[in-house]
């Protein structure tokens, strides 16, 4: 979600604003980095409007969790929770995630400049 919403804004990304060879981001809270970005884009005059993510995975199960992470992302992206979307996705097997070494996540944002009064009309 971080790299959906810098890169919409043309922003760099995730490892732009917080290096992986930073000592001060190792182990931190993806949610803490997410506000972190809420904020960057504000300072950038853009304003998020809405994010669809699908996570590929063969476990855990995202559906029973995705409510739930709906609502902790869009508090801390500042969004109402029906602007994120996240849902699962099986990889059916195949394949690094099939196998269950890993999950993968495909993520689209959606933003707008701001101006004083709010949004500019797309």
């Amino acid at each position: 979600m971080i790299d959906a919403l810098v890169g919409a804004a043309g922003l760099g990304d995730i490892g732009t604003h917080f290096p992986p060879s930073a000592e001060e981001w190792r182990d931190a809270d993806s949610m803490e980095l997410l506000a972190k970005v809420a904020g960057l884009l504000r300072e950038h005059s853009w304003h998020p409007l809405n994010v669809d993510a699908t996570v590929v995975c063969e476990r855990p199960r995202i559906s029973p969790k995705a409510a739930r992470m709906r609502e902790v992302m869009a508090d801390r992206a500042g969004l109402p929770v029906d602007a994120i979307s996240i849902k699962g996705k099986s990889n059916e097997g195949l394949g690094w995630i099939g196998r269950g070494e890993g999950i993968a996540v495909h993520a689209v944002a959606l933003v707008a400049r701001t101006t004083r009064a709010g949004p500019m009309d797309l």
